[in-house]
């Protein structure tokens, strides 16, 4: 990082200006450190900053109309926003109020010296924006570059290529994204193409004229004239036929068409987001999807994090769901209880975030008690709980002391220890993908106290175990 540069924290959390000023002051980078606006104002009467990093909600002033206020008195100044309020509506008007960045809290340190190096060496051209829907949230760090990159497309009007599992959300972001783009006002049009029969799909796409077909007795116009000037969301783009998928490579690339039985080009004044929880390279290399369609609609293109990538996110999915269910159903609030919760972050969630939400919704309707418990799983569900080694494993644990007891071994206690260590350092590194300083602080521990957790008996790190860190 450029040891000139100089970062300004402002932040009503002592704990937090000191944390930060010890990482920058550690990493010889100028700091200073304000709890709040006015401060901020009168050390801009002698100086300025390369950087500001101020938190959203500051004790009994607005974060965003500070960074709005520093952006109109400092032009090109970059402002990250640090928020312990880690949804989507937070990275909305942080990047509609143009933040060069938004930092979720807690955050890593390491994450927050890239952030910092990337916005000390970029010039912040324009500002960036986002999107808002209040059915995406989130705080992992999978959820939270899904925002960033969301925000970031916001504005634009390219074509934008959703790809992930089904229940995932693809829907949403289409929305997030048509909603806070310059074609809000506009209809937004969704429309699954895998639903929709082949022979239908052309006229329903493109409509048509007085005659094309039996039957057609009038003018009807298709999903691209009904969605002019907004959005139109063509979801399972990767099984639409191919003879459809020329016809709108055609669409996107000259921005006009033809009704079916029509001899008139019209306009097409759309923006076009698609989705599919297909691999189109592999249905490229199958003969099932056109090439040339495929690399123009994977120019911009968004990946929606599976459930089981964003355990971290289920308490707060669990509570989210579980409130719109009562409200849905006119019940009692909701809530679940720890256990409920720490056995769902252990699910595979085949059926993603909509599994989860279902889910939510039949427990919230059958559940007895304003609390809802393991003892209110549906069948299938508790099934799964009896079996889950992840809810019974000091059960297990038990079961192999008892063994080892009975065959006579000795000094099993710092054998288990020691074994127990090892596959808690191991199994946290690999969670957050390699990170040694995240593992450490999700487990409550140093990073030095990792490291030892890590090693063998001679002192070598376990096979996989190398941190990906420098």
């Amino acid at each position: 990082m450029p040891m000139a540069k100089c970062v300004w924290i402002i932040d009503d959390d002592p704990g937090i200006r000191y944390v930060l000023g010890e990482y920058f002051a550690s990493h010889n980078i100028p700091a200073e450190t304000f709890a709040g606006g006015r401060e901020l104002a009168t050390a801009l009467t002698e100086r300025r900053p390369d950087l500001v990093m101020a938190d959203i909600r500051l004790d009994g002033e607005n974060g965003l109309d500070l960074m709005r206020q520093l952006q109109a008195d400092h032009p090109g100044l970059p402002v990250i926003i640090m928020t312990a309020y880690s949804d989507l509506d937070s990275a909305v008007r942080a990047f509609q109020g143009g933040a060069f960045e938004f930092l979720a809290k807690p955050f890593d340190l390491d994450e927050v010296g890239r952030l910092v190096e990337k916005a000390l060496q970029s010039a912040p051209d324009s500002a960036e924006k986002s999107v808002r829907n209040a059915g995406m949230i989130g705080s992992s760090p999978a959820f939270q570059q899904l925002i960033r990159l969301i925000g970031r497309l916001s504005a634009s009007d390219v074509p934008v290529l959703i790809t992930g599992e089904t229940g995932t959300g693809k829907e949403l972001v289409a929305r997030a994204l048509h909603n806070h783009s310059p074609r809000a006002t506009g209809p937004f049009i969704a429309i699954n193409t895998a639903a929709i029969p082949a022979d239908l799909l052309e006229s329903e796409l493109f409509g048509y004229e007085k005659g094309a077909f039996t039957g057609a007795e009038q003018r009807r116009a298709g999903h691209f004239e009904r969605a002019t000037g907004g959005t139109l969301f063509l979801d399972e783009i990767g099984d639409m036929p191919l003879n459809l998928q020329s016809r709108l490579l055609r669409v996107l690339a000259e921005g006009e068409y033809y009704r079916l039985g029509g001899r008139g080009l019209v306009k097409a004044n759309v923006r076009v987001i698609t989705a599919t929880h297909h691999d189109l390279g592999d249905r490229v290399a199958a003969g099932e999807f056109r090439a040339d369609l495929y690399h123009r609609l994977k120019v911009i293109s968004l990946k929606v994090p599976p459930l089981r990538e964003r355990r971290d996110d289920i308490p707060e999915l669990v509570e989210h769901f579980l409130a719109e269910a009562a409200a849905e159903f006119r019940l009692p609030a909701r809530s679940a209880e720890a256990k409920l919760i720490d056995y769902l972050k252990h699910l595979d969630w085949p059926g993603n975030v909509r599994e989860l939400r279902h889910l939510c919704q039949s427990m919230a309707a059958l559940a007895p008690a304003a609390v809802v418990g393991l003892d209110d799983l549906p069948e299938e569900y508790r099934k799964l709980a009896r079996t889950n080694s992840m809810v019974d494993w000091p059960g297990q644990l038990s079961a192999e002391l008892t063994r080892r007891i009975k065959a006579g071994d000795n000094d099993i206690h710092d054998d288990f220890r020691e074994r127990f260590e090892t596959a808690l350092a191991q199994a946290a590194v690999a969670a957050c993908n390699g990170n040694r300083s995240q593992a450490a602080r999700r487990l409550g521990i140093s990073r030095n106290t990792l490291a030892r957790m890590i090693e063998t008996k001679n002192g070598k790190p376990e096979t996989g175990a190398e941190s990906r860190e420098t």
